[in-house]
């Protein structure tokens, strides 16, 4: 019976053995991307700290009348998940009902991206635990907080294993621009949804633009790597807009190129896949980033994970360091807010994904911070 039990456990050793080299070959290894920060144009003393918080923020949307609303980030696992932040205060948004998900009762599941339109309107983009639940996008009347449009992608679009990241409205707000990063399946694509004609579809799917490549995160402290075989790579969710709506600019979180096609282009469904996928333009060299946003000289900011700094790729398509400061732990979400602001919140991911819940407490408080960049964009982008 023990001769048994010994083989029995040599066999699973094997097997367990063999499964981690299997995910090792196929999900682990990866190189660096050298370091392309430069001196900063700015002093760290331009942050200034808007709130201090107890859980890791997600995104963050500024309307033009000074209203800050935000995420906490899903990974988190936070009480509520959309605030707005009063004197200092945080209220869940639109109410406290809204938060939790009760049978019959449309709520949140699991919420990341936000952004405030021309329209004074607040989109809330959901991913709904990878698409196990209902991926979908809603939009709140700031004028009222009441929820005036809903939209429930289906399955094609948004299957089991998406994770639709992060979007942009366009000026006229009927078109909206969606990075469907896939870090599970690693599918990526670019969604486009018609909010008149509620209509919705899967672009430059696995397109090279949009794919992760063989890049390992190091953000400050800690390689993004679970248990040392699984390398974290995130394809499609730094993804902005020009205040034109003309030209849509992206790239994989793990990437060192940022891309851009012609909104034109994205919203001609005449155009067969290769024909699209031959319109996007290799604009420019990028650092491993998360969000970025685009200001009114087309310049593109760029949030740099692993040397907690904000970069700027100009018109020009030169790299630029603007801000290099500690306190940007994984600067993640952007939004420009009036009188010249630019909003960043800081998730600092490498002390919440795949380690204990207490690492993440013991890293709190979690910030938001904005400072003025010098040159102002459009409020809730």
């Amino acid at each position: 019976m023990l001769r048994r039990l010994v083989r029995l456990l040599v066999v699973l050793v094997a097997v367990v053995v063999t499964l981690a080299l299997c995910v090792f070959i196929i999900f682990g290894g990866g190189r660096r991307l050298e370091d392309r920060t430069t001196t900063p144009t700015l002093p760290g003393s331009t942050l200034e700290r808007v709130v201090d918080l107890d859980y890791p923020p997600g995104n963050v949307a500024v309307s033009r009348t000074g209203r800050v609303f935000f995420t906490l980030h899903p990974d988190g696992r936070p009480p509520v998940q959309v605030v707005e932040l009063k004197n200092g205060e945080i209220f869940p948004y639109p109410n406290e009902a809204f938060q939790k998900t009760v049978d019959g009762q449309l709520s949140f599941q699991t919420v990341l991206s936000m952004r405030i339109d021309r329209q004074d309107r607040l989109w809330v983009l959901d991913f709904a635990n990878f698409g196990i639940g209902q991926p979908r996008i809603l939009a709140f009347d700031l004028g009222t907080d009441k929820l005036i449009h809903q939209y429930d992608f289906p399955r094609s679009i948004a299957g089991y294993g998406s994770m639709l990241n992060d979007f942009q409205v366009g000026p006229d707000g009927q078109m909206i621009y969606i990075a469907e990063a896939s870090p599970i399946l690693h599918t990526p694509a670019i969604i486009v949804y018609d909010t008149i004609k509620k209509t919705s579809r899967r672009l430059l799917h696995r397109d090279w633009s949009v794919t992760a490549k063989d890049y390992v995160i190091q953000a400050p402290g800690r390689d993004m790597v679970l248990f040392g075989i699984y390398t974290m790579r995130i394809g499609i969710d730094s993804i902005g807009l020009d205040t034109r709506g003309e030209w849509l600019y992206y790239g994989p979180v793990s990437g060192d190129r940022m891309y851009r096609i012609r909104t034109a282009d994205l919203n001609d469904a005449t155009l067969a896949a290769d024909a699209l996928a031959r319109r996007v333009e290799d604009y420019g060299p990028k650092t491993l980033s998360d969000g970025i946003t685009i200001d009114a000289a087309d310049n593109v900011y760029l949030s740099d994970m692993e040397h907690s700094a904000i970069l700027t790729l100009n018109p020009e398509r030169q790299l630029t360091t603007l801000l290099e400061d500690p306190r940007l732990r994984w600067p993640d979400g952007f939004s420009f807010g009036p009188d010249g602001w630019l909003y960043v919140t800081c998730s600092s991911l490498q002390h919440v994904l795949f380690v204990p819940h207490s690492r993440m407490v013991e890293n709190a408080p979690y910030q938001i911070f904005r400072f003025q960049p010098g040159t102002s964009g459009f409020p809730g982008h």
